[in-house]
């Protein structure tokens, strides 16, 4: 779904290719997610990183979504680029991963009936 079914244009907008799917209330607020939320530029990413870091226990929900989708936009950009900058976007997507592993290991250290909320 993510990479046939979406469009990322020059201008960096993402948006369902799918006219029919991208009408649904869901994909309108992954539009809203995807291109008003999620940071865009590395410094705006390490900043995300940073501030994550310090955050005590799991991850609320939309958080952990947040930088899940702000990793897939990672890892595109990193496909995208070449040389330090390719190297630049890579260091973002594994601190990013790194981030996300550590709060999959607590969230599986907890009793199994704990959920994200």
């Amino acid at each position: 779904f993510l990479l046939g079914e979406l469009k990322i244009d020059d201008d960096l907008k993402i948006t369902v290719k799918d006219e029919e799917l991208a009408s649904t209330r869901k994909a309108i607020t992954f539009d809203t997610v995807c291109n008003d939320v999620i940071p865009k530029s590395i410094t705006e990413i390490r900043r995300l990183s940073s501030r994550l870091s310090g955050y005590p226990g799991m991850l609320k929900k939309e958080d952990f979504e947040r930088t899940v989708l702000t990793m897939v936009y990672t890892a595109y950009r990193t496909a995208q680029s070449q040389g330090h900058q390719k190297d630049t976007w890579a260091e973002s997507f594994v601190n990013l991963y790194k981030l996300v592993m550590h709060d999959l290991k607590l969230l599986s250290s907890q009793a199994p009936t704990s959920q994200r909320t």
